[in-house]
């Protein structure tokens, strides 16, 4: 019975070995077929890096301004009698926009110059009798103060009856009218706006550290985007003695020329600010950047072995440092060699060491400079 216990026990433990056996042969089965497994490559496009040297530029967001702009206003109370003038149109400097009613200053400048007519002859009276001895100094000195009190005050209400007619202080584009015919108009009523488009200034803000590298005279780019035919050239001709206390930025103006008038006092603008030739970089597109708050990166296209031996196209991870931008491309600083191929989509699915395909028959937009159908 106990030599019967033991044998039966002895093929149990030989029967569990076994399986135990069998399952380890496939496990390490397995364990080998995994290691061995290559994941299908991606498809990818790429592009070989090439060589460039950007001009240095500081780029800001500007306001336009006309270099003259006022509202013309009423500078004495009365009633409009005449309008020359049609909103949107140019002017002249001197040409006449508004003429307020002056009867009562002609009627009062017609007793004026009778006024003085009057003083005139008593004064010549007085002059004439004072030479003969008749009258004394002192009639003759009331005689000619009221003379010239008679020419001042005739020529103070010719003064009122100028400032009745309201002129262009300079050439420029009138806005809309605000004024009617028959409108009583109070001192500094608003009659229309009056604005100098050729040349105008463009004044943008720019950091304290940048103030530096921006000299008088410096070469300014502006576009404004959604106007066709927008872009102009010009120079920084003045920056702000002060700087602001809460952004810690200086304001730098720029001159241009607008002889389209298509640049707006008030309009939204980009400007760049060229300063020099910069520094060489290489130029990719926008999409083979990998951004990561640890650093960016691109993937590098080159051959591989597998864990086979087998060679294969793989890619490498190279973090970069970047630098500006200019349309659909971004300047890689360092990181990047020229003549490296490098992917340019599909840059979110792949890892180091990935393999992968070129099909480069649809690439990515690498332009410099697009012009979008919509911009």
């Amino acid at each position: 019975m106990k030599k019967r216990m033991i044998l039966t026990l002895l093929g149990v433990a030989v029967f569990i070995a076994a399986i135990a056996f069998v399952k380890i042969r496939q496990v390490q089965a397995a364990i080998a077929q995994h290691s061995s497994f290559q994941p299908p490559p991606e498809a990818i496009t790429t592009v070989r890096a090439t060589p460039e040297r950007w001009p240095a530029t500081v780029e800001a967001i500007g306001t336009v301004e006309a270099v003259h702009g006022v509202t013309v206003a009423a500078d004495l109370p009365g009633l409009v009698a005449q309008i020359q003038f049609d909103s949107g149109k140019k002017v002249r400097a001197g040409e006449m926009l508004v003429r307020l009613d002056t009867r009562q200053e002609q009627a009062q400048l017609a007793a004026a110059e009778a006024q003085r007519n009057l003083a005139t002859v008593n004064f010549e009276r007085m002059k004439g009798l004072r030479d003969q001895g008749i009258t004394s100094q002192a009639d003759f000195d009331r005689a000619a103060a009221e003379h010239k009190q008679a020419v001042a005050q005739t020529g103070e209400t010719r003064a009122a009856i100028g400032r009745k007619t309201i002129r262009a202080p300079f050439s420029g584009v009138l806005g809309i009218r605000q004024v009617n015919l028959g409108q009583y108009l109070k001192p500094g009523d608003p009659i229309v706006e009056l604005q100098s488009l050729d040349p105008v200034y463009v004044n943008f803000d720019v950091p304290q550290q940048q103030l530096s590298e921006l000299p008088i005279g410096a070469e300014v780019h502006v576009t404004a985007q959604g106007i066709e035919k927008s872009a102009a050239t010009g120079r920084i001709t003045a920056v702000n003695s002060v700087v602001d206390e809460a952004t810690r930025n200086v304001q730098v103006q720029a001159t241009l020329p607008n002889p389209d008038g298509k640049l707006r006092p008030g309009m939204f603008v980009e400007a760049q600010v060229v300063l020099g030739a910069g520094a060489p970089v290489v130029a990719v597109p926008a999409s083979a950047i990998n951004y990561a708050p640890y650093g960016n990166s691109v993937f590098i296209v080159e051959p591989m072995k597998g864990p086979d031996g087998k060679p294969y196209t793989g890619v490498r991870q190279q973090f970069v440092k970047l630098g500006g931008t200019r349309g659909d491309q971004v300047a890689v600083v360092s990181g990047v060699k020229p003549g490296q191929e490098l992917v340019t989509s599909g840059v979110f699915k792949l890892r180091s060491g990935a393999a992968v395909v070129v099909n480069n028959r649809i690439q990515p937009s690498n332009n410099p400079a697009p012009k979008p159908e919509d911009s």
